[in-house]
């Protein structure tokens, strides 16, 4: 597949491996995570990073709920979806770690006090954060830490197309990578961005 073939490439490291993985697809993740069991035995760290659409032009009160309905099927399902799949791998791993990437958009001390807007992009993120919150105590028996991250405002290819500008996508992904590496004593059921605690 050239698509695989041109990721690999472009990462530049023979260890890298592309698997295709569509999170909003049950055959898709099965697939994907079999191809890790088969080829690598287990997941050290899964992150969830898929996420689609901010509804920038809609409101609560008159959104389109078909809408609403793709966003939270990627948003949230997806990264639960592809945990479910994939939580066999982890349990194999010695230090195993779900990081959920969120948005500070998803904070509830936040909604209400700004400008309307995007209400299905964070419902689905809150979503998000409170399937974290649920995750993490029931897989501490695993010594599985799971945590939500923020990355803020990255200029990827979503990021840009609603709005110019953003912290480079390496600054972004710092907050991903920080809570990949936390010890195993570290927080668990956290919101954090740049190392730091977000409020809920």
């Amino acid at each position: 597949m050239p698509g695989r073939k041109a990721a690999t490439a472009r990462l530049g490291h023979p260890d890298v491996h592309a698997v295709q993985l569509d999170v909003d697809d049950d055959a898709s993740v099965t697939t994907a995570a079999r191809w890790v069991a088969d080829h690598l035995g287990r997941c050290d760290a899964l992150v969830n990073n898929a996420a689609i659409y901010y509804d920038t032009d809609e409101q609560a009160s008159t959104a389109d709920l078909d809408q609403v309905y793709r966003i939270v099927e990627t948003n949230l399902f997806g990264a639960w979806r592809t945990t479910l799949a994939f939580l066999p791998l982890l349990r194999r791993s010695e230090h195993p770690r779900i990081v959920n990437v969120s948005s500070e958009d998803g904070s509830l001390k936040r909604m209400g006090a700004g400008a309307p807007g995007y209400p299905g992009y964070r419902v689905s993120k809150a979503a998000l954060n409170a399937l974290t919150r649920t995750l993490a105590p029931e897989l501490e028996r695993n010594h599985v830490l799971v945590n939500v991250v923020a990355p803020g405002w990255t200029a990827t290819d979503m990021g840009d197309r609603w709005r110019r500008g953003g912290r480079s996508v390496h600054d972004g992904a710092a907050s991903v990578v920080w809570a990949v590496r936390l010890p195993d004593d570290g927080p668990r059921g956290g919101f954090f961005k740049d190392g730091q605690p977000v409020a809920w």
